[in-house]
């Protein structure tokens, strides 16, 4: 991953430390500028020449969701289903309900055929829909937020 931007790899590196503590540390917006400054001066330490990442070869921007409690960061496509990459126990769930896929730059989601539709922000797609920060997917009765693109 190529990163132009030293706050958003900072706060992506965040969200996936959130993550790992289940949610227990503060959201981003919650922390002190200083605090801020801090998790931006470490990830900037860890970015090589070129500000090329440990993660070379990933999509050059990580999506962040948040289902239920749970804040999930994800760096290539995934499905989410009863049994999908993010898996939802939710009886309204198709097995593999929807797809999140990163292509020309951005974070979409389409519907896989499921039973009962998925939803962005309050309507049913049809087709792949382009995410923005604060959309909110409906899968089943589950709701999915993105937190960050």
């Amino acid at each position: 991953m190529t990163s132009t931007d030293p706050e958003r790899l900072a706060r992506t590196a965040y969200e996936a430390y959130r993550g790992a503590h289940q949610g227990s540390a503060p959201e981003w917006d919650d922390l002190s500028e200083q605090e801020q400054q801090a998790w931006t001066a470490a990830t900037s330490a860890v970015a090589g020449p070129g500000d090329v990442t440990l993660i070379d070869g990933a999509p050059a921007q990580s999506l962040i969701v948040k289902a239920g409690d749970q804040t999930h960061v994800f760096h290539a496509d995934f499905t989410v289903g009863r049994q999908g990459t993010l898996p939802v126990n939710d009886e309204h769930a198709s097995s593999h309900h929807a797809r999140f896929q990163y292509a020309h730059r951005f974070w979409y989601v389409e519907d896989l055929s499921s039973t009962n539709g998925t939803w962005l922000n309050g309507r049913r797609i049809f087709a792949a829909q382009r995410l923005k920060k604060g959309d909110k997917i409906r899968i089943g009765r589950t709701v999915i937020t993105v937190i960050s693109v």
